[in-house]
C-alpha cells in the first residue's frame, strides 16, 4: 500500500525476493525539501599545500605576506589569518620568536601581542562587522593547541545568534567568505586603520 510522506508517494515492493523502496517523485518535489550549500571558495583548501607543523615560524620569516596570509607586522609579532577558522575573520597574534609558554615571552612581546589583538578587533569590526570577540590562548595539546611549540593568541569574531543548529546538530560550521577575498579586505583596512599607540 502506498504511503504519502512529504509530498512523495512511497511504496514497499518485492523484487527478486528482496525488499526495495519504490518512490514516485519529480526533481521539483526534491527541491522542495532539500537545500544546497554552494561554497565554490572551498577550492582554496583543496589547492593549498599541506601545512608543516612549523607554519607559524615559516610565516614569521616569510617575505611574501600574502602567501602566508599575514595581515599586519610589528616589531615583536604579527597578525595572521587562521587557515582553518572557527568563524569568518578568525585571526591570530603570533610572536616572531618560537616559544611555547607565556613565561618565555619578553615584556615587549607580551605587550605587542595584546596590542595586536586590540588592532585585530578594530580591523574585524570594520571588515566583518563583528559584534563581539573570543580572545585567548590554547596552551598545550590538552588545551586544544594545534601548535603547542609556538604560542599564538586567537582573536575570534562573533555575532549575536552565530552559534546555531548547524554546529550543534550537524557538526558543521559555515564559513561564509573565502580566505583570499577576506585577506584582501583586511589588508586594505590595515592601510586605513591606525595601530593602537600609547
Amino acid at each position: 500500500m502506498p504511503v504519502v510522506a512529504g509530498g512523495f508517494t512511497v511504496a514497499l515492493g518485492r523484487v527478486d525476493s528482496r525488499f526495495c523502496l519504490l518512490a514516485s517523485f519529480s526533481v521539483n518535489d526534491y527541491k522542495d525539501w532539500s537545500e544546497s550549500l554552494w561554497a565554490p571558495w572551498r577550492v582554496e583548501y583543496f589547492e593549498r599545500r599541506h601545512l608543516t607543523p612549523d607554519f607559524l615560524e615559516a610565516a614569521a620569516r616569510a617575505s611574501n605576506d600574502a602567501e602566508h596570509f599575514v595581515v599586519y607586522r610589528r616589531k615583536s609579532g604579527f597578525l595572521l589569518m587562521n587557515l582553518y577558522p572557527y568563524s569568518v575573520g578568525h585571526l591570530m597574534a603570533v610572536p616572531y620568536r618560537k616559544v611555547g609558554d607565556l613565561e618565555a615571552l619578553t615584556s615587549a612581546e607580551r605587550c605587542e601581542l595584546l596590542d595586536l589583538s586590540i588592532y585585530a578587533k578594530r580591523l574585524l569590526r570594520e571588515v566583518v562587522k563583528a559584534e563581539g570577540f573570543n580572545i585567548g590562548f590554547n596552551l598545550g595539546i590538552a588545551a586544544g593547541a594545534g601548535v603547542d611549540s609556538h604560542l599564538h593568541l586567537h582573536i575570534v569574531p562573533r555575532w549575536s545568534g552565530d552559534h546555531n543548529f548547524m554546529p550543534v546538530l550537524g557538526g558543521t560550521r559555515i564559513i561564509s567568505e573565502g580566505l583570499r577575498p577576506l585577506y584582501d579586505k583586511l589588508v586594505a583596512a590595515a592601510e586605513r586603520i591606525e595601530y593602537p599607540e600609547d
